[in-house]
């Protein structure tokens, strides 16, 4: 496997090969292997020199790859779904190949909504059409190359509020670019109130963690639409989000490359919904329904008939207000604090500047005491604004020495699913010289927890010299920093907010999926 020589999954291998000598030849080393281990392999169920082979459901053949006719088969024949468990077995089928269709997540929306408990199952027109749409493409036997060493790779990327996407491309024996992988994910709440220039970054981050098995060690470029990708990339201060993805992206070998979005319309579908399919989850409708609910709104509208100078008027079922000749939406109480966020995380701007863009589209009273609200209790805003009084000092570089088991980097990851054993949690230990890492299930954060797994870890490699944590409750408790004294070890902890001072351990954290 090292080697490159065959590639297994369970109990079936394939060994890849440019033609039939170098594939003898591999098949040698494979029976060599074989017959001094003792394994037995099973003839019957064996294909030798293939030009054309099927392998977990997908068939390989002249360096692309594509759905195997069975599955295809199965997808095609597969019934109008009459339930929601009918909705995620064919999800389930068609998202297995989802990374030979482009934008499959925003064809799949109308039925992937289906699924959550909040939503009741009407299989209407929008959701029949997602679901032909999803057959007939897969139906059409989409092809993806195969990626080889050593040629010309790109990456694009686009974002939008609704979604990201990528596709991963490399260039062909014609000299053009191949689709090798397809990517699409629509935003979660969360995501969705990031500024266009945080969603670029995601979409790379999020692209190069799926694409990691292909672009780890290789040269690649990132082609993206965002301008100030590679600006803030050279930024020494980033913001805690931004700083936290950074780390990801020190570990791959790339460039940026800036392309106008007029040419990036090959992966903005991939981003981007149709019109149709966001109309109720938008900005506006949502204004429209917290209208219609909101005591405040519903008490400004009854004066629309009675007062003939009320500046208050309706729009399309939504209530707006003149103010210096601009017609401005009034926002319910409920959404107030929403709709301020959204205007600061744009930028991260200002009082004064919050405020404007606020007012440039809404009507909020007593907006400037609640426009300072939203500042004062803005993480990233703390953490990045400058500290008033005595100036900070030179960093100082924590001591670490050039031998193995010196230096311990210690954290926790989680919450994690419960297991049966109710552990929740993951306590690493990296090694600051081999990096090489230990993960230790524990149910809670405590410090009793984390004190534990180091005894046991002190039982098979001794006591390490130093170790480095965060300012979290376990290893700022007195149990602690008494275990430490005790046992001889330096105790450091980094400065809140400042991950690149645990960075080697908060980077094993990055490659959960959680």
């Amino acid at each position: 496997m090292r080697k490159g020589i065959v590639i297994i999954y369970m109990d079936d291998l394939i060994i890849p090969a440019k033609d039939e000598d170098e594939g003898i030849e591999k098949l040698k080393k494979v029976f060599e292997v074989a017959s001094k281990y003792g394994l037995e392999i099973k003839f019957k169920k064996c294909q030798f020199l293939r030009r054309k082979v099927e392998f977990l459901g997908h068939v390989v053949e002249n360096g692309t790859v594509r759905p195997s006719v069975a599955k295809t088969i199965a997808v095609k024949k597969f019934p109008v779904p009459a339930a929601v468990k009918q909705v995620q077995s064919f999800l389930g089928l068609a998202g297995y190949f989802r990374k030979f269709i482009p934008a499959y997540s925003k064809i799949a929306k109308p039925l992937s909504d289906l699924i959550r408990s909040d939503n009741p199952f009407v299989f209407e027109q929008s959701q029949i059409e997602a679901f032909e749409k999803l057959k007939k493409l897969l139906t059409e036997s989409p092809v993806l190359s195969i990626l080889q060493q050593g040629k010309t790779t790109e990456l694009h990327t686009d974002a939008s509020q609704q979604g990201y996407g990528a596709v991963l491309l490399q260039e062909a024996e014609d000299g053009k670019l191949h689709p090798v992988q397809y990517m699409s994910k629509k935003t979660t709440p969360a995501e969705e109130m990031y500024s266009s220039y945080e969603l670029e970054v995601l979409a790379v981050v999020n692209a190069l963690r799926k694409f990691c098995t292909y672009l780890m060690g290789n040269h690649f470029k990132i082609i993206t639409d965002c301008s100030a990708f590679q600006r803030t990339m050279d930024k020494k201060d980033l913001v805690t989000r931004i700083a936290r993805w950074a780390l990801l992206l020190e570990e791959f070998d790339y460039e940026i490359v800036h392309r106008s979005g007029q040419r990036m319309q090959h992966v903005d579908a991939l981003s981007r919904y149709p019109v149709a399919i966001i109309t109720s989850d938008t900005l506006t409708a949502r204004l429209r329904r917290a209208q219609q609910e909101d005591e405040y709104t519903q008490s400004l509208r009854s004066m629309i008939g009675s007062n003939n100078d009320s500046d208050f008027f309706d729009k399309n079922e939504i209530l707006y207000k003149y103010v210096d000749g601009r017609e401005l939406i009034v926002v319910p109480r409920d959404m107030q604090t929403e709709i301020i966020k959204l205007a600061h995380e744009k930028g991260h701007f200002s009082a004064a500047k919050t405020e404007g863009v606020v007012k440039q589209e809404f009507f909020i009273p007593n907006l400037s005491k609640q426009v300072q609200n939203v500042i004062v209790n803005c993480v990233p805003c703390i953490l990045t604004n400058k500290k008033s009084g005595k100036k900070d000092g030179f960093l100082n570089p924590i001591p670490k020495e050039d031998v193995p088991l010196s230096t311990y980097h210690v954290d926790f990851i989680g919450p994690l699913p419960s297991t049966n054993k109710k552990y929740q949690h993951i306590l690493t230990i990296v090694d600051a010289f081999t990096k090489f890492t230990w993960l230790y299930p524990v149910r809670s954060t405590s410090a009793e927890d984390a004190l534990d797994k180091l005894k046991v870890q002190q039982k098979t490699f001794g006591n390490p010299k130093r170790i480095i944590t965060d300012r979290g409750s376990a290893f700022t408790s007195k149990a602690f920093g008494d275990y430490c004294t005790n046992e001889n070890i330096q105790h450091f902890q980094i400065t809140t907010g400042v991950l690149r001072g645990n960075g080697q351990v908060e980077y094993t954290e990055l490659l959960f999926p959680f």
